[in-house]
C-alpha cells in the first residue's frame, strides 16, 4: 500500500493512534512469554506494521501469509493480504489462513479479537516494545520462534549499532529538543515515548519530557517559553512538512534564529522497528551539527 494514495485523515489518525497506544503501556511492564510452538513457525500473520518489518529483518519474510493496513516496508510487504487495521482484526480471514503463529500488538490490536483467536487455539505472541532495547528483544523472540539462522546475526548487529550510538553521543553536551508530532493541534510527546528515548540516546533533552500527558497538546506560547535549541518535525511521510516553517514567524526563537528546524521521517523514528536506528542516526547527526556550531 502506497502512503501517498491513502486518505489523509485515515493516515493521520493511524499515525497518531499508533503513537498514543504504544505510550499507554508503562516502560517496565513488557515481560513477554513465548507461545509454545510444536515446531518453528512457517505460516505467520503479523498484526502491526512494526511486526511485519521485524519478520522481514530477521530473514523470514517469506513465511508471512498476511499483514494489516499501513504495512508498507519492505516493498514485498505491500503485496501481503490484509486482515485488518487500526479499527480491528478480521478474525474470519485469519482463521481461513490457518497460521501457526500470530504476532500481535498488545495495546494496538483489539483485545476482543485476540481473545477470540486464542480461544480458537491459535498461538499468539504479544509485542509491546517501549525502548530501543525492547526492539532487540522483539527481534530475538521472533528469531527463536522461527528458528531463523539469519536472525541471530541481525540481533547482534542491532545491539552493536545501538551500543555504538550510545558511546558516540549519549554523554555529549545536552541540546534541548522540541519534537513536534503535528501542528493542528500543536502536539509533542513526553518522556515515556520511544522518541524521547532516541533523543536521550543522541545526547538531547526533550523539553516536554515531564509533561503529564503522553502526547501533550500545546500552545505556541508554551513552546516559546521553553525556547528549545532545536525543533524536530514529524509529519506524515517522507517529505519535510511545510508547517515546520511556520515557526519562522517567531525569529527570536533559538531554533529559528540558528535555523535548527529539522525533520526525521516518521517511519524512522515513530515506528517500533529496527529502522529506528536509521532515524536515531539522522537525529544524532543533526544534534551533533548544533554542538559543532556552538563550539565554533
Amino acid at each position: 500500500m502506497n502512503f501517498k494514495r491513502l486518505p489523509f485523515c485515515d493516515l493521520r489518525r493511524y499515525l497518531l493512534l499508533s503513537l498514543l497506544l504504544f505510550q499507554l503501556m508503562p516502560k517496565a511492564v513488557w515481560a513477554n512469554e513465548l507461545p509454545p510452538l510444536a515446531a518453528p513457525a512457517k505460516r505467520i500473520v503479523a498484526l502491526a506494521p512494526h511486526l511485519v518489518e521485524v519478520v522481514y529483518e530477521v530473514g523470514v519474510g517469506d513465511r508471512l501469509v498476511a499483514a494489516v493496513d499501513y504495512s508498507n516496508y519492505p516493498e514485498a510487504a505491500k503485496a501481503l493480504p490484509r486482515v485488518g487495521g487500526y479499527t480491528g482484526v478480521n478474525v474470519e480471514a485469519v482463521v481461513r489462513l490457518n497460521p501457526d503463529l500470530i504476532l500481535a500488538w498488545k495495546s494496538g490490536n483489539s483485545e476482543k479479537h485476540l481473545k477470540q483467536l486464542e480461544e480458537l487455539g491459535f498461538q499468539v505472541y504479544y509485542s509491546e516494545p517501549k525502548t530501543l532495547e525492547d526492539i532487540a528483544t522483539l527481534m530475538e523472540d521472533i528469531t527463536r520462534l522461527t528458528a531463523s539462522k539469519a536472525g541471530t546475526d541481525k540481533v547482534a548487529k542491532f545491539r552493536e549499532q545501538l551500543a555504538q550510538l550510545k558511546r558516540q553521543y549519549e554523554s555529549q553536551d545536552k541540546v534541548s529538543v522540541f519534537y513536534q508530532v503535528w501542528n493542528q493541534p500543536l502536539q509533542s510527546l513526553n518522556g515515556q515515548s520511544i522518541v524521547s528515548d532516541v533523543i536521550d540516546l543522541c545526547g538531547g533533552r526533550n523539553v516536554f519530557r515531564d509533561a503529564k500527558s503522553i502526547a501533550p497538546k500545546l500552545s505556541v506560547e508554551t513552546v516559546l517559553r521553553k525556547n528549545p535549541d532545536v525543533i524536530v518535525a514529524s509529519g506524515m511521510g517522507e517529505e519535510r512538512p511545510e508547517w515546520l516553517d511556520e515557526w519562522k514567524q517567531w525569529p527570536s526563537l533559538s531554533a529559528v534564529k540558528n535555523n535548527y528546524l529539522f525533520f526525521v521521517p516518521p517511519d524512522l523514528i515513530q515506528r517500533h522497528s529496527p529502522r529506528l536506528l536509521e532515524g536515531a542516526s539522522i537525529l544524532c547527526e543533526q544534534l551533533s551539527s548544533v554542538r559543532q556550531r556552538k563550539a565554533n
